[in-house]
């Protein structure tokens, strides 16, 4: 039986590729993402959900929330203002792993808090596209 594990992308994440490739990377998401379908294909069914509005994005945590075994959640900027997405991921029993493509401790001071951590089974941060890779293959050795 393959591992159910989905991947969250919160706003402006649909612009990766055209947005900041410097630091953010010259790759689109839905690219990436096919390949990433192919390497664990015989492992995992993966989905994907993007949206640039933090209701849609809680209202996906709370469907799929209770019924896949992993998460990722590259929640961009609302990491740093969303108390709802920080309750929503309390209230839920799938565990999840934040995802943030750049270092964002090494980025501005604003950047540096995030509501998501305390909730969430931990981080993989400044990586480039490459954490989500490495958040499925630990979501695949639990």
């Amino acid at each position: 039986m393959l591992s159910k594990i989905a991947i969250i992308n919160g706003p402006n994440l649909n612009l990766l590729g055209v947005r900041q490739p410097h630091i953010y990377g010259a790759q689109n998401f839905e690219g990436f993402f096919a390949a990433l379908q192919a390497e664990f294909a015989q492992r995992a069914e993966l989905t994907y959900f993007q949206s640039n509005s933090e209701g849609a994005l809680i209202d996906e945590l709370q469907k799929i929330g209770f019924s896949v075994e992993g998460i990722l959640l590259n929640a961009g900027a609302y990491t740093h203002t969303s108390i709802a997405l920080r309750d929503c991921i309390a209230a839920i029993s799938s565990p999840v792993l934040e995802i943030h493509i750049s270092n964002t401790q090494a980025r501005e001071s604003f950047r540096h808090v995030s509501h998501i951590a305390p909730v969430a089974r931990g981080g993989i941060f400044g990586l480039g596209l490459a954490g989500y890779r490495l958040g499925v293959e630990y979501f695949l050795a639990q």
